[in-house]
């Protein structure tokens, strides 16, 4: 979401682009932003340019670990995605999803725009916790990936050795299922079972998947919380409140 790059003439800040998850996260916390700072209603928002993927040719294209070439199909799409955000004017650009993240080394070649990384943005906000060890709960994909836990060591913090394949597994199957369109107190007591399967005490559990944070609605646009006897952390809404700091900083 973005446009130009002359400043906004409501709000004098940066445009950014990513999809449509996290704009009401994004348009409220804008809004609470302004309301601090006394402006009144109608309260401004970052302009925004969405530019939408489909899900299920994503998840077809999806290449094997290893095998650089059998990404290219999946790395294409959300390349065009962010070119043509780039070409509508953004300043910046998200991707509203943990797993392309992987491959975003891949995808932002030839993107001149900047892409916030949701695993920077998770891994700072993890080593604000004051935490030293994490567990990265997500896709298969993500969890498969090294790169939470890189990010997350050049903070301080110390993710989960891999899970066995099969509990990879099923934390996939409970994404497609019990979380697939929303999530029902069913949903959220076999996230919680896995939860004390894998958790240390003294982990932070990172939500590493857009959906997962959906069991826990009362804590939607919280980075970090407790529920079920956890300390959770959300990369979603670590990621949001990253694109409203530089949104929202005045240029220098």
């Amino acid at each position: 979401m973005g446009r130009r790059h002359e400043e906004d003439r409501h709000s004098g800040r940066r445009r950014l682009g990513l999809d449509i998850d996290y704009y009401r996260a994004i348009c409220e916390g804008a809004g609470r932003h302004f309301a601090a700072r006394g402006a009144t209603s109608p309260l401004p928002v970052p302009p925004m340019t969405i530019e939408s993927v489909t899900q299920a040719q994503t998840r077809a294209l999806r290449g094997m670990p290893g095998d650089e070439a059998s990404w290219d199909g999946f790395d294409a799409v959300f390349r065009a995605a962010l070119l043509t955000l780039e070409r509508a004017g953004c300043d910046f650009g998200l991707i509203a999803s943990n797993t392309p993240h992987m491959r975003l080394h891949a995808i932002r070649r030839g993107v001149t725009m900047p892409i916030l990384s949701i695993f920077d943005a998770a891994a700072r906000a993890t080593a604000e916790t004051g935490a030293t060890r994490a567990l990265v709960l997500g896709t298969s994909v993500t969890m498969r990936a090294p790169h939470y836990a890189e990010a997350l060591a050049a903070h301080g913090v110390t993710a989960n050795d891999p899970l066995a394949e099969d509990d990879m597994d099923e934390m996939q199957a409970l994404i497609d299922t019990d979380f697939h369109g929303g999530a029902s107190d069913r949903a959220r007591e076999r996230l919680l079972a896995i939860c004390r399967r894998h958790a240390g005490p003294d982990q932070v559990i990172l939500l590493a998947c857009t959906e997962l944070p959906l069991a826990f609605p009362g804590h939607l646009d919280d980075q970090q919380f407790r529920a079920g006897g956890f300390h959770f952390l959300n990369p979603s809404a670590a990621h949001v409140a990253a694109a409203l700091e530089r949104s929202l900083a005045e240029d220098s």
